[in-house]
């Protein structure tokens, strides 16, 4: 027997709606939209230009804003910033081949980051 995700437990086909556990209240849903626009709006005019960005969980990143869409922002990482997943442990005398901190994946790291998730966005020059 299939489950449709979106029937309530223990409910019979059609026998109701669902019952929502979290509902964003409509107020607060405006100036999330008011703020993300706003946001979109400010990293627009400072396409490939030097940031640092302050997520809400206290993450800061250093980078090239690169590319802007309706949910994100996506920043080329400075070199020495990257967060890049290496598998195998990475490189260098303890991870593999090369020198200390070789990393021949660094090229074009780009982290998408959430604009909600945002607290500040800084000009670095």
């Amino acid at each position: 027997m299939s489950m449709n995700p979106l029937q309530p437990v223990g409910a019979a086909a059609g026998a109701g709606a669902l019952q929502p556990i979290y509902q964003l209240d409509p107020e607060t849903a405006g100036a999330m939209k008011k703020c993300r626009e706003r946001l979109h709006s400010i990293c627009s005019q400072h396409m490939n230009r030097p940031v640092r960005v302050q997520t809400v969980h206290g993450q800061t990143h250093d980078g090239y804003i690169v590319h802007i869409d309706s949910d994100y922002i996506y920043l080329q990482i400075m070199p020495g910033h990257s967060r890049a997943f290496i598998p195998f442990g990475g490189f260098g005398p303890y991870g593999g081949f090369g020198s200390p901190g070789f990393n021949p994946y660094y090229n074009n790291v780009v982290l998408p980051l959430a604009l909600f998730n945002l607290l500040a966005v800084s000009l670095l020059w």
